[in-house]
């Protein structure tokens, strides 16, 4: 199961500090934590929140340390593309796994996914036994969509205004957090019915 799904920093923002990511948008699946767990049963609904949020931080910082790594690592300069070449950004993005241990944010190990487009990081955290080929995939198409519907290359991109096309585009690619096996037929009536969402 997907454990959470982030848009998020990777390039150095004037209003954050050194090694820290603006996380834009966020949706966690499955149960609360903080709910099952025995180390804090007494937290109020606000404190849950806040844990949940800060977890979330801690898995964006870790992933924009990896990118800055990757991209360090490979010496390829970072070529800024134009709304209009979502497809070659995409294909030129950097992609990884990162490990992350029990308790380094999550109560059990995951595995999370990322690829880095250009200033943006979309990220998967997937529990540790998950298919890893089909979570990239599944990765791979949703970031794909983001980066063609909510035009997120541009000035002024759209992703925190239009959070709810973002719900939509994993409710029926990714739903209640389970990754789908999808044949030839069923991939491209889904792919049908999230091109007609997204042109309203």
């Amino acid at each position: 199961m997907v454990r959470c799904f982030l848009i998020h920093t990777v390039c150095p923002v004037s209003a954050l500090g050194p090694g820290e990511s603006r996380v834009l948008y966020s949706r966690v699946f499955g149960p609360d934590e903080s709910i099952v767990s025995e180390q804090s049963p007494e937290l109020s609904p606000e404190e849950r929140r806040l844990l949940q949020k800060e977890k979330v931080a801690v898995v964006a910082r870790q992933v924009r340390s990896s990118v800055s790594l990757s991209r360090e690592a490979s010496g390829r300069p970072l070529v800024e593309t134009v709304p209009g070449e979502e497809a070659l950004a995409l294909q030129e993005a950097d992609s990884g796994v990162i490990r992350l241990r029990a308790g380094d944010p999550f109560d059990a190990e995951m595995s999370a996914l990322w690829l880095g487009v250009q200033s943006l990081g979309f990220t998967l955290v997937c529990e540790s036994h998950e298919n890893l080929l089909l979570a990239e995939g599944t990765l791979r198409n949703l970031t794909r969509h983001c980066l063609e519907h909510l035009h997120m290359l541009g000035q002024g991109s759209e992703v925190l205004l239009r959070s709810n096309r973002v719900d939509a585009l994993l409710s029926r690619l990714l739903p209640h957090g389970q990754l789908l096996f999808l044949n030839h037929r069923f991939a491209q009536s889904l792919e049908k019915e999230v091109a007609a969402y997204m042109a309203k």
